[in-house]
């Protein structure tokens, strides 16, 4: 009797992987149904799945300094994590990847499954060709105005 509830109980994990800043949202959306298909396969559930949209990386992977990040929150065994992460590395349009266990003996039935989330990502801050704020000098005339005011004042 142990053994089967012990059966059910399942893991918790979540993977973040990026993808190829270019990559369209229907691109995207067929990569979250490739990922739920492989969990759904071996027996995990699938909780979420959050695109925080093109954010800016730390250093430049695949030689493009921004990539959309992708966050999958899921249940299912060791093995399925092994199997999702194979699978992450053989897609082309993922760069990187990163999956990290949050709980063990977690009961499925507990875990709804929620709606996925699409989130706005950065914002450019510039427009190429377009030079930045501080070199066209809006910031420096901002601070004149300001000591301007209060010499008046």
């Amino acid at each position: 009797m142990a053994e089967t509830q012990a059966a059910k109980r399942l893991r918790e994990y979540e993977t973040i992987f990026l993808v190829k800043p270019d990559l369209t949202d229907d691109n995207v959306d067929k990569l979250k149904e490739r990922v739920r298909g492989i969990v759904g396969r071996e027996g995990g559930k699938v909780i979420r799945f959050t695109v925080w949209g093109k954010k800016k990386t730390l250093y430049p992977i695949a030689k493009q300094p921004r990539a959309i990040y992708i966050h999958a929150h899921y249940l299912g065994g060791t093995k399925m994590v092994a199997e999702v992460e194979r699978n992450l590395r053989n897609f082309d349009e993922v760069t990187r990847y990163l999956s990290t266990k949050l709980a063990d003996e977690v009961d499925p039935e507990s875990r709804p499954v929620l709606e996925d989330v699409k989130l706005a990502g950065d914002v450019e801050e510039t427009r190429p060709g377009v030079a930045p704020a501080q070199d066209r000098g809006v910031v420096e005339d901002a601070g004149e105005a300001e000591e301007e005011s209060t010499e008046e004042a």
